[in-house]
């Protein structure tokens, strides 16, 4: 299979094994038209809800809690793997420094995989399947929106992995001091293997940004409404986002952006 047969069906296809799907030799064939789907391919049991499932506030000793925690990093992970594939579909790669761009992404979709198997071995030793739970669409909604790498990046890379640096490092010390080290180690891998992915948006978006800064950029390319506030989750982690290459100044605006996002203002979580 070429990059694009590999890339639809681990979008278009229905099953787990299609969204695990291992790209092999990078093949770039000629480019072709395509449109983003209004849904990723799901089979019944992975379909997206329009139930709210709240995010576990604590009590993480409990095995549901657990299970709905592991269970909702999943489901990002998923949704990851989906836009990452979408986007190796929908940019050019007429460049070489598009088809590096592309070589990135790759590396970051197969860590995805990684991560979501992680996730979902852990849930089945706790008797749950991936898909118990209800399903949100929220990351997938943002795909439209993505019209060019740049912009792709700003979302993906320099906000929901880069909030991802901040919610893998509070939940692993969390479940360290809870004593669930199995647990903790999968987000210390997945912190690490995040902390690269956010540094390929830097990477790139800093080629791109012309005579702006990096934080000018960024905002420029982040559609309408994302606000930077998304990038961050309650504890801001300094230290990762420089070992991800991301400058001072672009570090201290997003530690100091503020439009009251409940999600860095809601109060502390109970373990």
């Amino acid at each position: 299979m070429n990059l694009n047969q590999y890339c639809e069906q681990i979008l278009l296809g229905g099953s787990l094994e299609d969204k695990l799907l291992s790209i092999g030799d990078i093949n770039f064939t000629n480019e072709s038209p395509f449109l983003v789907p209004k849904l990723p391919g799901r089979s019944d049991n992975l379909k997206f809800s329009t139930k709210q499932v709240r995010f576990p506030r604590g009590n993480f000793h409990e095995r549901e809690k657990l299970a709905l925690a592991l269970h909702s990093f999943a489901n990002h992970e998923l949704l990851a793997i989906e836009m990452m594939a979408c986007a190796l579909l929908l940019y050019p790669h007429n460049t070489d420094e598009l088809k590096r761009f592309k070589l990135g992404v790759i590396k970051s979709l197969k860590d995805e995989q990684k991560h979501f198997k992680l996730y979902v071995d852990r849930l089945n030793e706790l008797g749950y399947d991936f898909g118990d739970f209800p399903l949100n669409d929220f990351f997938w909604n943002q795909m439209e929106k993505l019209k060019t790498p740049s912009q792709y990046l700003a979302v993906m890379s320099l906000t929901f992995e880069a909030a991802n640096l901040d919610f893998a490092h509070f939940y692993s010390h969390l479940f360290k001091e809870l004593g669930d080290l199995k647990t903790a180690k999968i987000l210390d891998i997945v912190l690490e293997d995040e902390i690269s992915h956010v540094a390929l948006g830097a990477n790139y978006l800093g080629k791109w940004r012309g005579q702006s800064s990096l934080w000018d950029y960024y905002n420029e390319s982040l559609p309408y409404p994302m606000s930077p506030a998304r990038s961050k989750g309650k504890l801001f982690v300094e230290h990762v986002r420089q070992q991800a290459n991301l400058d001072q100044d672009f570090i201290n605006k997003v530690k100091h952006y503020d439009d009251q996002f409940s999600i860095t203002k809601r109060k502390e979580w109970k373990k």
